[in-house]
């Protein structure tokens, strides 16, 4: 029986909407069926390391005689709220104090940490040997006025100190003013630039002598 002319076949109609909709109901539900596994759960960036901040981290050693000053005032300072990297030594042994002002001295000089302090019998050697890495300016104090001015003077950026010759509280007090006087700059920077350009001078020159 042929169809009445200008109606359309079953085979040449166009679906209607709901049966549109229902065949993509059933397609989806055929595809869930056969691939049962979770939809994979989005991936979160882990966050970027952080940068270490010196801005408060201090480096401390000592040889054995400066050992238990040195640890009360890495007590203290972790106590005030420093980060404080111990170098050694950790114990009464007999060592040698020119490792231990090194080992502090390069962690100043690398960016390490912003501040040393080294302890030992006088101090005054391990002055000597923090003072022989570039851009150390080490000073030994003894009082408050020595501390104040090695600091808004000399821009120093390590302090020693002789267990022999002061008590746990006088170089607690010094440590607290060290880290307490600002750089005073001004007149003061010509002065230190000059540190500065004799260092650069001795290093030229061993750089040189190296290479003949």
């Amino acid at each position: 029986m042929t169809a009445p002319a200008g109606s359309q076949s079953p085979s040449q109609r166009s679906p209607s909407e709901q049966e549109v909709r229902s065949l993509v109901e059933r397609v989806l539900d055929g595809v869930i069926a056969a691939d049962p596994s979770p939809a994979p759960e989005p991936k979160i960036a882990a966050p970027p390391e952080s940068v270490p901040d010196v801005s408060d981290r201090i480096a401390i050693g000592a040889d054995h005689g400066g050992f238990p000053l040195k640890e009360r005032i890495g007590f203290r300072l972790k106590e005030a709220g420093y980060d404080v990297l111990d170098c050694g030594t950790d114990s009464h042994e007999a060592v040698d104090y020119p490792d231990f002002a090194h080992a502090v001295a390069r962690e100043v000089a690398t960016g390490g940490c912003r501040y040393g302090i080294v302890v030992d019998g006088a101090g005054i050697g391990s002055a000597i040997v923090a003072n022989k890495v570039p851009g150390v300016r080490a000073a030994l104090c003894y009082d408050l006025s020595t501390a104040r001015n090695s600091r808004e003077h000399n821009h120093a950026n390590v302090l020693t100190l002789g267990a022999g010759l002061i008590g746990e509280a006088l170089a607690w007090q010094i440590v607290e003013e060290w880290l307490s006087v600002e750089w005073g700059g001004d007149r003061h920077a010509r002065r230190v630039a000059k540190i500065d350009d004799i260092e650069r001078q001795y290093s030229k020159a061993e750089m040189s002598q190296g290479h003949r």
